[in-house]
């Protein structure tokens, strides 16, 4: 600024090199001192930028100096990565390890710290969510040692609460697996935020270094890979089925269409009523949208299969049941213990700092009074929190649990149906033994190809049958629309159709067994109802029945029957059944008053014409009277 100034006539240097590594700012403030005339001057000599051979000469100082800045950095960056070839460069570990003496990573000593990372792979482990673990600590009241990634070195270990990130970063560090990795999160400074380069995690088999046994280990590789692929699989993508959700349905994730290949999602209909539709729109082996699926036949079918599956192990379920609540419970107990251990300590030492002041020094004497009483408080809070926590829940199950705990794992079937298991516990049990469930539908067919995929690598087949609309969806549509004419042909009344029908063992698209009503209504829609016909004898001109006229307009039976009860449309009654009159006009304004949306309807579009009076026609007297 101020050579732009013209304030100055001499720069002054003593190492110009440090400058000229920034080439950029290098040449700027060359252009700026040969424009306003101004001289450079380091140890060597004196230098005019507006001279074209001091000018070459400083540019030349300057590539050489950022040339040299760049094997600098080059020799330091390769001794780093030297260094880590051999697993000896530490920047940062996590929390749970520190350094001994000699520069080796080592477990933390304390209890504490070891115990809570510890646990955080156990109910990874059974919980299988990330999110489940960090709210199942948060409602237990149970921190998370971190250290921080800023501040004064050595940084020191702080408790936090549990966060969903804090715990899936834990989780992804192969540190506690004992690998040393090297280069996993590298900058990348085309993705920056603030100005500073954003990080993203690497595939394993491109980590640049990566050696496995270098570090006490809190789980093993092969879990540490296994924890990966779960919280991989539990993103909500199209090719992951996610976690287990809070929705009616039990196999959300697990169904993909076996004719196309895609995975199918759940689209709920209502509180009791969900399907599962295929997510690709068009086949070429369809030609169009792949046929969904009602939920409940097949959320019962693999219910019952793996009911089925789990009922030979009931008495071991039991069992593992009592061992896993004891250990969690014990866990707890001791992490409770701990709590109170650390406060105490906390205070004690409060309590010696505020011994080893001067009484008379009241400054510093009345800050550490009051930090040892806060942390007195501290310690009557936490053990008042642990007496709550064992009324609740004491670390042995009493004769009663035990009881009820075997009794459920007897009686399978009552426990999966009973309201307090949700569906996200049904889920989870599926996966627990179910890979994946392909299902083959048909918008021609009512009945399903169901293939179920058990973990371990077994398949079964099944077979159900799905609701469907109407009976042109049933599988041997055109053999029962034969049948049908040649029954009606013989004289058959409806409900000895029914019988017939029900005796061969077809159902009908929706509900158990045919009707003597249902009967008449597909005779009716396959036209072979013969009252129909009669009834079409019997209309004059421009009369419709109400059937005919509702499918002539576009409308529902029972919408025309509310016209009618309305007085919106003229009609007769004739032998039970009534028939409708409508002619170009009145189809004209019925038209309009289906496809108007206001409400209330216009008067023009409610009332009918008047209908024109019939002269009876008179006979001609014969002749020769």
């Amino acid at each position: 600024a101020e050579v732009g100034l013209n304030h100055v006539g001499l720069v002054l240097g003593l190492e110009m090199s440090r400058l000229a590594r920034s080439c950029k700012d290098w040449h700027q403030l060359l252009e700026l001192c040969g424009l306003f005339r101004t001289l450079l001057a380091d140890a060597d000599g004196i230098y005019d930028p507006a001279d074209p051979n001091d000018r070459l000469l400083l540019g030349l100082k300057g590539t050489m100096s950022e040339a040299e800045l760049h094997v600098m950095r080059s020799r330091l960056l390769q001794g780093k990565r030297n260094k880590a070839a051999r697993g000896e460069l530490f920047v940062r570990l996590p929390a749970g390890y520190v350094l001994d003496l000699d520069g080796k990573p080592v477990f933390d000593a304390d209890e504490q710290v070891k115990g809570t990372i510890a646990m955080v792979f156990d109910l990874f482990a059974r919980l299988g969510s990330g999110r489940a673990v960090a709210w199942h600590m948060q409602e237990q009241g149970i921190k998370l040692p971190l250290r921080p990634n800023n501040g004064p070195c050595p940084r020191p270990l702080i408790w936090r609460t549990a966060t969903e990130s804090a715990v899936g970063s834990l989780l992804r560090n192969p540190t506690f697996a004992g690998a040393y990795v090297y280069g996993r999160v590298p900058e990348d400074t085309r993705r920056s935020s603030s100005g500073r380069p954003s990080r993203t995690e690497l595939p394993i088999d491109q980590w640049p270094i990566l050696l496995r046994d270098r570090l006490p280990a809190y789980i093993t590789w092969e879990q540490y890979l296994a924890n990966r692929e779960r919280l991989r699989q539990n993103g909500s993508r199209w090719n992951t089925p996610g976690v287990p959700r809070k929705g009616a349905a039990v196999l959300p994730g697990l169904v993909y269409c076996d004719r196309c290949g895609y995975r199918m999602s759940v689209h709920y209909l209502g509180p009791r009523r969900w399907l599962y539709q295929c997510m690709r729109k068009t086949t070429p082996s369809t030609g169009g949208s792949c046929a969904a699926l009602r939920a409940e036949s097949l959320d019962a079918l693999i219910g019952d299969l793996v009911l089925k599956a789990l009922e030979p192990a009931a008495l071991e379920l039991s069992l593992q049941a009592h061992q896993r609540i004891e250990r969690d419970r014990a866990g707890q107990h001791t992490e409770w213990r701990q709590r109170i251990e650390r406060a105490r300590f906390q205070a004690d030492r409060a309590k010696r700092q505020y011994d080893a002041v001067e009484p008379e020094n009241r400054l510093v004497a009345r800050t550490l009074e009051r930090q040892w009483e806060e942390a007195l408080a501290e310690v009557r809070r936490t053990e008042e929190e642990y007496a709550r926590f064992q009324t609740t829940q004491p670390r042995a199950l009493s004769a009663t649990d035990r009881a009820a705990i075997r009794q459920l794992a007897t009686d399978l079937p009552r426990l999966w149906a009973d309201s307090t298991t949700t569906a996200k516990d049904r889920q989870a049990v599926i996966r627990l033994l179910v890979e994946s469930v392909r299902v083959l539908t048909s918008k021609r067919s009512e009945w399903v190809e169901v293939s179920v995929h058990w973990i371990g690598g077994h398949i079964t087949q099944h077979r159900i049958r799905r609701p469907i609309r109407n009976t042109e969806q049933l599988e041997g549509f055109e053999d029962l629309k034969k049948q049908l004419a040649t029954w009606r042909l013989a004289g058959m009344t409806a409900a000895e159709m029914a019988r017939q029908l029900n005796a061969t063992g077809l159902r009908p698209p929706k509900g158990a067994v045919f009707t003597t009503g249902g009967v008449r209504v597909l005779l009716y829609r396959l036209g072979l109802s013969i009252p129909r016909a009669r009834l079409r004898e019997k209309c004059g001109k421009d009369e419709y029945p109400l059937g005919v006229l509702a499918l002539k307009l576009g409308v529902s039976r029972s919408g025309i029957g509310e016209w009618l009860s309305r007085g919106w449309l003229h009609a007769r009654r004739q032998d039970g059944q009534w028939i409708a009159w409508a002619d170009t006009d009145e189809l004209a304004r019925l038209t309009r008053l289906r496809d108007e949306r206001r409400s209330p309807f216009p008067a023009e579009l409610t009332t009918p014409k008047a209908r024109p009076k019939t002269r009876p026609v008179k006979k001609r007297p014969s002749r020769g009277r």
